[in-house]
């Protein structure tokens, strides 16, 4: 699929300045920005999706962890005395 994009004098000199200090096309450098702001975007509307159906198990359920409990077990991760995750309670 064939796309054009219309960018001011000023970015395309920054893109065409960063492609030859890469030794990469322009293209190039176009093409991984998108990629990687559309790569991080979706991790975001992910993140939001999955906090919001915590958030609604929670409401319904009532069952949850304290900060500290996660804390103490994040604590011994890589650890001798590493735990399982622990319960989730009312």
């Amino acid at each position: 699929m064939a796309t054009s994009l219309k960018i001011d004098d000023a970015l395309k000199g920054r893109v065409q300045h960063l492609a030859h200090r890469r030794r990469r096309s322009a293209h190039w450098i176009m093409r991984e920005a998108i990629s990687q702001y559309v790569d991080r975007e979706e991790a975001r509307e992910n993140f939001k999706e999955e906090a919001l159906a915590a958030w609604e198990d929670y409401q319904e359920t009532g069952l949850h962890l304290t900060g500290d409990e996660v804390f103490a077990w994040l604590r011994t991760w890589g650890t001798d005395e590493e735990r399982a995750i622990p319960e989730c309670h009312k």
